[in-house]
């Protein structure tokens, strides 16, 4: 038996990334996985790659915060599967701006996609949800969500929101079997750090207090998602899954 055997997953920023990382795993654990963004070329290249490593996999294009455009992919959904087993919040954007130079625009933008994006999915995935029995929503936050550092104000903002917002759900969606919680990565070496991470006048700096001295793989975040997602995490409630090799330890 694969971990997510049959479960219906959406997966929002699904295509590149760590979201591509989280629909892989999840797919070769078993579930039919709906992989969302608005990024439609990347999209369908997870999907085929899913496709092809024998996996169950579709592609919904979907900017978060429309919420038109959640109601139109949670309708496909519930067209071609009819339930919603577990939504995985994983898109978001990051500015990295001090507070002082961090603009109304740039503030607006990171909350209108971190925070306001998955309010409205998470809003608009539990009525599809209620119809499983007993569901999951893992929310993708940050260390950043945690602790404080330079630079980055309107993003450590916002998924501060995202953690309190994960307690709140918690509370409201407990009375029907939903169950809410972080996840909260630490430095990962993606494409978008990648060559911060290979400049060494960039890379400590970067990395901090990380007690393992090393960034993470996707794939290690992914694993953390996989448990929420599962069965096997069917008593975390609420809860904040940290992933950052002992960085807010230090």
């Amino acid at each position: 038996m694969k971990r997510v055997e049959n479960k219906v997953i959406l997966v929002t920023g699904g295509a590149m990334g760590m979201g591509r990382s989280h629909c892989e795993l999840l797919a070769a654990q078993g579930a039919w996985v709906f992989v969302a963004d608005m990024n439609a070329a990347e999209g369908e290249n997870t999907v085929d790659s899913i496709r092809k490593s024998g996996g169950k996999a579709d592609f919904l294009q979907l900017d978060i915060t429309q919420e038109s455009q959640w109601n139109a992919a949670l309708a496909q959904i519930s067209e071609r599967a009819g339930r919603l087993d577990v939504l995985v919040n994983n898109a978001g954007i990051l500015i990295l701006k001090s507070m002082q130079d961090t603009t109304n625009e740039d503030w607006d933008r990171t909350f209108n996609v971190n925070v306001r994006g998955l309010f409205l999915g998470t809003r608009a995935a539990v009525p599809l949800m209620k119809k499983a029995s007993g569901s999951t929503i893992v929310n993708v936050s940050s260390i950043y969500g945690l602790v404080g550092a330079p630079g980055a104000s309107a993003y450590e903002a916002s998924k501060g929101a995202v953690r309190l917002f994960t307690k709140s759900c918690a509370v409201d969606l407990a009375p029907f079997n939903i169950r809410v919680n972080s996840v909260h990565p630490g430095v990962i070496e993606t494409q978008m750090t990648k060559a911060m991470l290979d400049d060494p006048a960039i890379r400590p700096a970067l990395l901090g207090p990380t007690l393992l001295k090393r960034p993470a793989q996707p794939i290690e975040v992914s694993q953390a998602v996989l448990f929420l997602a599962s069965d096997e995490s069917s008593f975390v409630h609420g809860a904040e899954l940290v992933v950052d090799g002992g960085y807010t330890a230090n």
